[in-house]
C-alpha cells in the first residue's frame, strides 16, 4: 500500500477532474435523460455479466451511445472490478468517470483521485453521519462530485442534512436484493429542488424511463442490462433515446 502522504502527492498531479454533475446536468437541459452507464464485469447478485470483459471499449461504446458519464467498479471481492479497469476506460472516452467501490475511509478518495477519478460514491447505510461527512469534504476538496447512495427516508435526511448537491436513490435493498421503482417515486417529496437525483437500479425497459421521466427524474444509473448486451452503447441508446426523451 502507498503511503498515504505520496499518494496525496500524486493525486495533485492528477489529470484534472471532469465536471461529473455538470455534464448531467447538461444533458438534462438538453431535454435528454442523462445516463451514468456502468462498466461492471459482475454483480455479487447476478455473478458474471459480461466475459470477456473490455473497459475501454465499452466505456467508446458508452460515449457513442449517448452516455452522460460512466460508473466504473473497482471493488474486487463483490464485483471483480479493479483498479485499472477505471483506468482504462476513463482514457478511452471524454467522459466524467464516478469510481464505484465500498469507500469508507480517506486513502480510498485520495486514490481515487490519483486512478482519474471525477466522482466517488458514498453509500449512507455503510457510513456513520460523521465519517460520510468526512469523506464528502475530502473528496469535494480534491476537486471531486461525489453521489451519495442512499434506500430510504432515514438514509435521505442523514444525506440532505450535509448539504449535498446529487442524490442517488438505490431501488434495490442491498440486504434483500429486492428491487422496487417505488423506492425512488416514495422519496422524491422529501428532497428539495436544485438537489439532483439520480434513480439507480431496476432500470430496464423504456416503460421504466419514462416512468421517472414523467416524475421529473431524468438522470439513470444503468448497469446490468446494459452489460448483457452484445453492444452495450446500442442498448443504452435504444433504452434511451426513445419517444420518452422530451417527457
Amino acid at each position: 500500500m502507498c503511503p498515504i502522504a505520496k499518494l496525496e502527492r500524486q493525486a495533485a498531479l492528477a489529470d484534472a477532474p471532469r465536471r461529473f454533475v455538470a455534464a448531467l446536468y447538461a444533458k438534462i437541459a438538453a431535454g435528454d435523460a442523462a445516463v451514468i452507464a456502468e462498466v461492471k464485469k459482475a454483480s455479487p447478485s447476478r455473478g458474471v455479466l459480461r466475459d470477456p470483459f473490455h473497459p475501454a471499449e465499452i466505456a467508446r461504446q458508452y460515449e457513442q451511445g449517448g452516455a452522460a458519464c460512466l460508473s466504473v467498479l473497482t471493488d474486487h471481492d463483490y464485483f471483480q472490478g479493479h483498479e485499472d479497469y477505471l483506468i482504462q476506460a476513463r482514457a478511452a472516452c471524454t467522459l466524467p468517470v464516478l469510481r464505484k467501490d465500498f469507500m469508507v475511509d480517506a486513502y480510498q478518495i485520495i486514490e481515487a483521485r490519483t486512478l482519474g477519478a471525477d466522482c466517488i460514491l458514498l453509500i449512507a447505510a455503510a457510513l456513520t453521519d460523521a465519517k460520510m461527512a468526512e469523506l464528502h469534504h475530502r473528496a469535494t476538496a480534491l476537486g471531486m462530485d461525489v453521489l451519495v447512495e442512499v434506500h430510504d427516508a432515514s438514509e435521505l435526511q442523514r444525506a440532505l442534512a450535509m448539504g449535498i448537491d446529487m442524490v442517488g436513490i438505490n431501488n434495490r435493498d442491498l440486504r434483500t436484493f429486492d428491487v422496487s421503482l417505488n423506492t425512488t417515486l416514495d422519496l422524491l417529496n422529501q428532497i428539495p429542488s436544485g438537489t439532483l437525483v439520480v434513480t439507480e437500479s431496476g432500470i430496464l425497459t423504456q416503460a421504466d424511463v419514462a416512468l421517472m421521466r414523467e416524475h421529473a427524474v431524468h438522470a439513470f444509473l444503468v448497469g446490468e442490462v446494459l452489460m448483457r448486451a452484445e453492444d452495450p452503447g446500442a442498448a443504452l441508446h435504444h433504452l434511451f433515446r426513445s419517444d420518452t426523451q422530451n417527457l
